[in-house]
């Protein structure tokens, strides 16, 4: 898959504010992701986000 800065991804798992959708921020060893629901920032492990992807789209 193509990970890119600016591409929204949709991850399996929900995020608390109901949101399954994050932005790219950043791309390497980690991804720095931010939820387009409520703007909260994570950094996770690149193998936990391809693992848990179900979809990438590009930002609108």
């Amino acid at each position: 898959m193509d990970y890119e800065v600016g591409k929204i991804v949709r991850l399996k798992k929900q995020h608390p504010c109901g949101s399954s959708e994050w932005e790219i921020l950043r791309v390497g060893a980690d991804f720095r992701l931010k939820c387009t629901g409520c703007g909260h920032q994570i950094m996770i492990a690149r193998k936990l986000v391809e693992k848990n992807t179900k979809e990438i789209k590009e930002k609108p």
